[in-house]
């Protein structure tokens, strides 16, 4: 009984960081939802008396079976095509051509970070997503991948090198997005799982007491969406739409926390959190229809 009071307790509070984790690796909600209940699974076989650290380990198992799934997606499209002709391409620019049509810049290139991240080595991705993107430890991460620490650190810098070339080719100006500032993911932490566990509380001590939040349905909508104000109201509207039956992930790129919100494993939304220091100012969530289908459709490309 106190074993299943345990496991109960760590899938309510850990769950949420895992699958943004996961969903970071694989670039696929069904995925990663589905690897982590797998890393659950294994806990409930495990002797917690032997896990000092439960946290700890469900990131490693959970790490494990990314990058397991990772080196068997790879070796199923290397046996299918040649390496070489792999390629990952954005939609062609006649299909953005009109102004009313267009998405932001800042939308694509959050996406084209993933490809990216596609694009870097199991090992490489791995590496990178739990140090620079999670704060992981390498003595953590030498579990994961199975090399010494020096040895992590040389891929972690690595996968910097290949994603600053990649951002650079971004932007004619060569400037392209930078990783979501480390100081905004204990807050976007915090967040998805305050979202996740409907706890009022959590979410209200990241949110500024003048908190706003937005809901824009695109330049398509007959009536603008509406705005909500003040911490209580936002924080109770994210739990009840963003709770239970929902999962919310976080996406790489541009300076603002974004958020992917799925609901049956569906893309729903995309969330920016706009924030001051360590408190979130706004939430917009958008579900500008044409956004969300080039979204969607970029997601499945890359895993």
């Amino acid at each position: 009984m106190q074993q299943d009071e345990t496991i109960s307790q760590a899938y309510q509070e850990h769950r949420p960081y895992l699958v943004d984790l996961a969903f970071r690796m694989l670039a696929d909600i069904g995925a990663a939802e589905d690897v982590v209940q797998d890393a659950f699974s294994r806990l409930m076989d495990a002797d917690l008396g032997e896990i000092e650290d439960c946290r700890g380990w469900l990131i490693v198992v959970t790490s494990r079976l990314c990058l397991d799934q990772i080196r068997s997606a790879r070796a199923r499209r290397e046996r299918a095509h040649d390496a070489a002709e792999i390629e990952f391409v954005a939609p062609p620019e006649s299909g953005l051509a009109d102004p009313a049509d267009r998405i932001t810049f800042d939308d694509r290139v959050r996406i084209a970070l993933l490809v990216m991240l596609q694009r870097l080595s199991p090992a490489d991705r791995v590496v990178f997503v739990l140090h620079d993107v999670f704060s992981v430890p390498f003595d953590t991460i030498v579990e994961t991948v199975g090399r010494s620490a020096p040895a992590c650190r040389q891929l972690a810098w690595r996968a910097r090198q290949k994603i600053a070339v990649g951002q650079a080719s971004l932007s004619p100006t060569g400037l392209g997005p930078e990783v979501a500032p480390s100081e905004h993911r204990a807050v976007t932490e915090k967040f998805l799982t305050a979202c996740a566990t409907g706890d009022i509380g959590s979410l209200l001590e990241v949110l500024d007491p003048d908190a706003w939040g937005e809901f824009a349905l695109g330049p398509e909508a007959t009536r603008p969406g509406p705005v909500v104000t003040g911490a209580e109201r936002v924080a109770r509207n994210l739990v009840r739409f963003w709770g239970e039956g929902a999962t919310l992930v976080s996406l790489s790129g541009g300076g603002l926390p974004t958020l992917l919100g799925f609901v049956d494993r569906t893309l729903t939304a995309v969330l920016v959190l706009n924030m001051r220091g360590q408190r979130i100012q706004a939430v917009q969530v958008i579900a500008d229809p044409r956004l969300l289908d080039f979204m969607a459709a970029q997601l499945p490309a890359l895993t």
